[in-house]
C-alpha cells in the first residue's frame, strides 16, 4: 500500500452513493452495508457502529480505530423510482426491449466496438438475449406439441395459452435468472441512443444539488460513490457540481467508481452529455477520481480508463487513478470458489467484506479517517489498463 499524503485526519464525512439500475428502495443497501462492514471490521480490526438515519435513506456510521473516531452520513441517491417504472409492461415489454436495444446497438456499430475490450461484459450483454430468445424458443415448441397433440381449434388455442404460460412462468422466476431484469437495465441506457432520457437527467440535477449543499454546510470530504451504471451517472453529476465551482468552499470532493460500465452507454451514438462530463472529469483535478474494477467481475468493463476509451482523453488528462480489486487475491481461496461463477454477485463484491483486504477496503474508505485522495493520491494506474478508443466516428 502506498503512503498516503499527509494531511488533517477526517472526523466528519458524508457519503453519497449512486446505485446502478435497481428497483429496490435503500434499505437494501444499508443492510448490505451493515452486515458486510461487521465482517470487514472483524477481519480488520476496527469498529463500525451504524445507525439508521430518521426520516432519509441513508444512515450514519461511527468508526473507530487506534482512538481515531470518525462520523460518516451515508445518503443512497434515488433513483429506483424510475427503474420500477421501466420494468412495467411484462414479458411483452422485455422482448420489444430485446428488439430495440439489438437494433440500437447493431445498427450503431456499438456492439462491434465494444467487442474490441473486454469480452466478459460483452458476454454478460449477449446473456440476456440468448436467455430470452431461448425461453422463447422453449415456450413456442412446448406450444406447438400440445397443439399438435390435441388437435383442432381447441388445441391451438390450448398451446398458445400454454406458451404464454410458460413465458410468464419464466418471467416470475427471473429472480434467479436475471434475464429480463438485465434486458431492462441495457434497454433502458440504450432507449435513446446513449442520451440521458429527460426523467434521468432531472434527477441528476437534483443530486448536483444535494452535493452542492452538502460542500456548502461543511465537511472534511464529501465522497460520491458510483457502482455499476451508477458510475457513469457519478461521473455526470460531478461534472455538474465542478462546472457550478464549488471549490471557494475548500472541502475536499471525491469520486469513487466500482464496477463501472461506462463504455456500454459512452459507445451509443447520442451519449453526447456523458462523453463531455468524462472529458471534464478526466481533465480536472479539484476532485479525486478512483476506478475500481476486478478482472474477475464479468460484468463490469475491468481496467478499462473511461475517459479514453470514450475518446475524449487529452493530452492533460489527469483522472481517474485506475486499479484492480484483485479478487483472486484478496479473496480466500475458498471464497473465491464459491462466488467465482456467481457473476451477479460478484458484481457487488466491491461493496462486501474481503478476507484479505489490501489496500482496497470500501468500509475503510468511506468511513475511515483518510480521505480518498490521501489513501490513493500517490497511487499509479494499473499497467494493464485498457484505453483503446470504442467510441462513435465524429
Amino acid at each position: 500500500m502506498t503512503d498516503p499524503k499527509p494531511g488533517p485526519p477526517v472526523q466528519r464525512r458524508k457519503v453519497f452513493y449512486l446505485p446502478g439500475y435497481d428497483p429496490f428502495p435503500p434499505r437494501r443497501y444499508r443492510e448490505l452495508y451493515r452486515r458486510e462492514g461487521a465482517a470487514q471490521a472483524e477481519i480488520s480490526g476496527y469498529v463500525l457502529d451504524l445507525q439508521g438515519m430518521p426520516g432519509g435513506p441513508g444512515w450514519t456510521v461511527r468508526y473507530l480505530e487506534n482512538d481515531q473516531e470518525v462520523e460518516t452520513s451515508v445518503t443512497v441517491l434515488v433513483w429506483s423510482d424510475l427503474v420500477q417504472a421501466s420494468m412495467r409492461g411484462g414479458v411483452l415489454a422485455s422482448y420489444l426491449a430485446l428488439l430495440h436495444t439489438v437494433w440500437i446497438y447493431l445498427s450503431s456499430g456499438a456492439f462491434l466496438r465494444l467487442a474490441r475490450l473486454r469480452k466478459g461484459p460483452v458476454i454478460a450483454a449477449l446473456y440476456p438475449i440468448v436467455a430470452l430468445l431461448a425461453q422463447l424458443a422453449l415456450a413456442v415448441g412446448v406450444g406447438v406439441g400440445v397443439a399438435s397433440l390435441i388437435g383442432g381449434g381447441f388445441g391451438f388455442g390450448l398451446g398458445v395459452l400454454t406458451a404464454l404460460g410458460l413465458l410468464q412462468l419464466a418471467c416470475r422466476v427471473d429472480r434467479w435468472l436475471y434475464a429480463h431484469y438485465l434486458m431492462r437495465d441495457y434497454a433502458y441506457s440504450a432507449a435513446e441512443g446513449g442520451a440521458y432520457p429527460a426523467a434521468l437527467a432531472e434527477k441528476l440535477t437534483q443530486f448536483a444539488d444535494t452535493i452542492v449543499e452538502a460542500v456548502t454546510e461543511g465537511a472534511d470530504e464529501v465522497l460520491l460513490v458510483g457502482h455499476s451504471s451508477g458510475a457513469y451517472l457519478a461521473v455526470s453529476v460531478l461534472a455538474e457540481v465542478q462546472r457550478r465551482g464549488t471549490r471557494a468552499a475548500g472541502v475536499p470532493i471525491a469520486l469513487l467508481t466500482l464496477g463501472q460500465v461506462v463504455p456500454m452507454v459512452s459507445a451509443l451514438p447520442k451519449a453526447d452529455q456523458l462523453r463531455a462530463d468524462l472529458a471534464e472529469m478526466g481533465a480536472q483535478s479539484e476532485i479525486f477520481w478512483l476506478d475500481v474494477t476486478a478482472p474477475g467481475d464479468g460484468c463490469a468493463f475491468a481496467l478499462c480508463d473511461p475517459v479514453a476509451v470514450s475518446g475524449v482523453a487529452g493530452d492533460d488528462q489527469r483522472a481517474p487513478v485506475i486499479i484492480s480489486a484483485r479478487f483472486t487475491e484478496t479473496l480466500a481461496p475458498e471464497t473465491w470458489a464459491r462466488l467465482r461463477w456467481r457473476f451477479f454477485r460478484l458484481h457487488f463484491q466491491y461493496l462486501c467484506a474481503f478476507d484479505r483486504p489490501g489496500d482496497y477496503d470500501y468500509f475503510r474508505i468511506t468511513a475511515g479517517p483518510l480521505t480518498l485522495r490521501q489513501r490513493f493520491g500517490t497511487r499509479a494506474s494499473s499497467p494493464s489498463v485498457l484505453r483503446r478508443n470504442v467510441a462513435p466516428r465524429p
